[in-house]
């Protein structure tokens, strides 16, 4: 395996309202979908459980999974004003305001109650991340026992080159703000190898990491 480049850290939260909207306005189901899918394999067919989406974004991946498991709530967090107000609007279209509370909030300082969630879920923040042993203590403080985490994330290529490939690959129709975003994340992101460093430090080793595509790892496991 090829060494990588050195990872290149990106803002923490999209702030800027134009990069929320590209990222509220692009198109994710597909992979999106995939995710609830193995989410629900991962959690079993739990008749209610109580949820944490950490860094939502527009809300999709929650309204996804409240559609297959109706006794399902979510918390739903993101740091970011622009993108939370994409994701009101899509919750209050999708009619879930009962069932999806969304909040303004730091993933790696929640202020949440301890041991409050059966199942912990996040979609590409990891590669946001720059303090991890704060972010894997929040998640492991979060979860109540037995509680399911079930986190998917990019991962870094070795090259700049490698990393414009993928893009080109998955997000050649998106628009040039996007694709920009996207080789910016790819660089940001983690290797497997310093995510299971990071688990191990925050006593988080029986999450296991898997890589699942060419550019997705999944850390999954239960607390």
């Amino acid at each position: 395996m090829r060494e990588c480049a050195p990872r290149q850290p990106e803002p923490e939260f999209i702030d800027l309202p134009e990069e929320a909207a590209a990222y509220a306005h692009a198109d994710f189901a597909e992979v999106n979908q995939a995710f609830v899918d193995r989410l629900i394999e991962q959690a079993g067919d739990l008749p209610s459980a109580r949820c944490i989406d950490l860094g939502t974004g527009p809300a999709d991946i929650p309204i996804r999974l409240l559609k297959q498991r109706p006794g399902w709530r979510v918390t739903a967090i993101d740091a970011s004003p622009p993108m939370l107000g994409f994701a009101r609007h899509a919750v209050e279209q999708a009619g879930l305001g009962g069932a999806i509370q969304l909040l303004q909030a730091d993933a790696k300082d929640t202020g949440l109650p301890a041991r409050s969630f059966d199942v912990i879920l996040s979609n590409s923040i990891l590669h946001h991340v720059n303090d991890t042993l704060r972010f894997w203590r929040e998640v492991s403080r979060l979860g109540a026992d037995g509680a399911t985490v079930f986190l998917r994330d990019l991962m870094r290529p070795p090259t700049l080159a490698d990393a414009k490939e993928i893009v080109r690959r998955h997000a050649g129709n998106e628009s040039p703000l996007l694709q920009k975003e996207f080789t910016r994340s790819l660089m940001a992101a983690y290797t497997p190898e310093e995510v299971r460093r990071q688990l191990i430090s925050a006593g988080l080793k029986q999450l296991r990491v898997e890589v699942v595509t060419d550019r997705h790892l999944d850390i999954f496991g239960q607390l």
